[in-house]
């Protein structure tokens, strides 16, 4: 079966997020169009099904769930995406540095 660009574009998703985590980031977020508002046509619910996965895993090595977030926001959505980004980075200070950082 060959990869179609959705399925790759999620493949390395999370393989970016599992290496920014294990390279000492604090937190990822992942954005993405609106479901069913997008030219990548599955890539955005393979990403739900994925996320909560990832999650899971990440739970079981001893960091917080809390530092991937996925939210969707528009090119449009300026004020919104605004607020994703405040959002998440108070959410990640709580949290505090990232268990695995490495000490410089």
């Amino acid at each position: 079966m060959s990869e179609t660009p959705d399925r790759l574009l999620v493949m390395n998703m999370v393989l970016v997020v599992r290496k920014a985590l294990s390279l000492g980031a604090d937190g990822v977020l992942v954005l993405g169009c609106h479901p069913g508002d997008c030219h990548c046509i599955e890539g955005n619910y393979r990403t739900m099904r994925r996320i909560p996965l990832l999650k899971k895993t990440l739970k079981r090595l001893g960091i917080e769930e809390e530092r991937v977030q996925l939210e969707w926001v528009s090119a449009s959505e300026g004020a919104r995406f605004a607020e994703v980004v405040n959002n998440f980075t108070q959410a990640i200070r709580k949290l505090g540095p990232n268990p695995f950082r490495r000490s410089k």
